[in-house]
């Protein structure tokens, strides 16, 4: 019996395959290299590089040895600042804001730590913190191992926004600024800067008895939310009487009850560009609303504030503001303070008190079109934000108009209203 030997054979469409998956990662991880390379090049690298290849061609065409060796300089220079980006920059970083809510004129403190907890010493460094739109830079000294060093520093605050601190970055680089070597450390904390706000005291706007309110701390002989029992008062009404107790104790017991308040109050703040004279306006608009809604919250209603684009969250005071600290104008194809009563009326139908918010270039027409679109049996006020006017209080149809110039001026036009 003969034995036949049979030799296999791959298929070369198998061998190409193989090869392309071991070919695949090797290609990604030198792309990720070169594109790590390619980052540490400043721009002015990428100008002195082409400068020396351009001296060098030209120096050897030309025969001017002069130009040659322009191009050995320059190149010199180019490798010899490369050796600055040699050294560890593993630093244990830990980003700590005081506060990360402040009002718009406040200062917010904050502390940067830096620890080396490597076993070899970490070079200086240059630690770089964004803020916003705008950087902060520290210089880090030469930090042994085991050894921590710690920055402290302040961001001042113009204007409302939320500010992205962070991430904080740790550069290496040459003197000259040829090459940058960064890596990023920590996560971004968002530092919410607030409107300015205004507190004022006494009653509130208005309320109406609702079966559907929220209990107030206010006691009443009549209304619909039970709270204890009391002994008789002359003019108490004898529909109350709870003759159960009455029996126990001997003494004429009645019902009393907490008053319960319709406490759906809602602020239209509109963010139309058309509707102010100029930013300052906006910003006056936006502290007087958020000064409302911060005294309805106070008052235990249920509050709902709206403006162009949706509802701005204001489920409570801290949530409030930090909603309003982002606002912007809307874009101007979007509806003006009009459009935003009818959207009003249109979402929330059973409002009690409506504010409406504006500028100084809603004009006493515009306004009566806007109140009118209101829902139907809600109190309202209209707010005029208007820089630099003295406080004043006018009626347009059903309406009390207020007119401000400052935010202090806010409390003691509402008292005027009240009154």
């Amino acid at each position: 019996m003969t034995t036949e030997s049979l030799g296999s054979t791959v298929p070369a469409g198998t061998t190409r395959t193989a090869l392309r998956e071991v070919a695949a990662p090797l290609a990604a991880r030198a792309l990720r290299r070169a594109r790590g390379i390619l980052r540490v090049a400043r721009p002015l690298a990428w100008v002195l590089l082409a400068t020396a290849v351009v001296l060098f061609v030209a120096g050897r065409i030309l025969g001017w040895q002069e130009l040659v060796i322009a191009a050995v300089v320059v190149a010199t220079v180019l490798v010899l600042c490369t050796f600055f980006l040699i050294g560890r920059t593993d630093y244990d970083v830990g980003l700590d804001l005081n506060r990360t809510r402040v009002v718009v004129g406040e200062r917010a403190v904050g502390a940067l730590s830096l620890a080396n907890t490597g076993s070899r010493a970490i070079l200086p460094s240059r630690i770089v913190l964004p803020v916003g739109a705008g950087r902060g830079e520290f210089a880090v000294r030469r930090l042994a191992p085991g050894e921590e060093a710690e920055e402290i520093f302040a961001i001042p605050t113009q204007r409302r926004a939320v500010l992205k601190v962070g991430p904080v970055s740790v550069v290496r680089g040459d003197p000259l600024g040829l090459f940058e070597r960064v890596q990023r450390r920590d996560e971004p904390v968002d530092l919410f800067v607030h409107p300015k706000t205004v507190l004022f005291d006494g009653q509130s706007l208005g309320f109406l008895r609702d079966l559907e309110g929220m209990p107030a701390t206010d006691l009443s002989r009549d209304d619909v939310s039970f709270h204890a029992l009391r002994q008789y008062e002359p003019g108490d009404d004898r529909r109350h009487v709870h003759w159960k107790s009455t029996a126990r104790t001997g003494d004429l017991m009645v019902r009393q009850y907490e008053e319960t308040r319709r406490s759906h109050f809602v602020i239209g703040l509109s963010r139309h560009p058309s509707d102010y004279r100029d930013p300052e306006e906006f910003e006056l608009a936006v502290s007087a609303a958020g000064s409302l809604g911060l005294r309805a919250l106070r008052d235990s209603q249920r509050v709902d504030v709206r403006s162009q684009g949706g509802a701005i969250a204001a489920e409570s005071g801290k949530r409030f503001l930090d909603s309003l600290s982002g606002l912007v104008y809307s874009r101007p194809r979007e509806v003006d303070v009009v459009g935003l009563a009818g959207l009003i009326a249109s979402t929330l139908p059973l409002a009690s008190i409506v504010v409406l918010v504006c500028g100084s270039t809603v004009d006493a027409a515009r306004l009566r079109v806007a109140c009118s679109r209101l829902p139907f049996g809600a109190r309202v006020l209209a707010v005029v934000a208007e820089t630099g006017a003295s406080p004043s209080l006018r009626r347009i149809a059903e309406a009390d108009v207020v007119t401000v110039g400052t935010l202090d001026q806010l409390p003691v036009a509402l008292r005027k209203v009240l009154g």
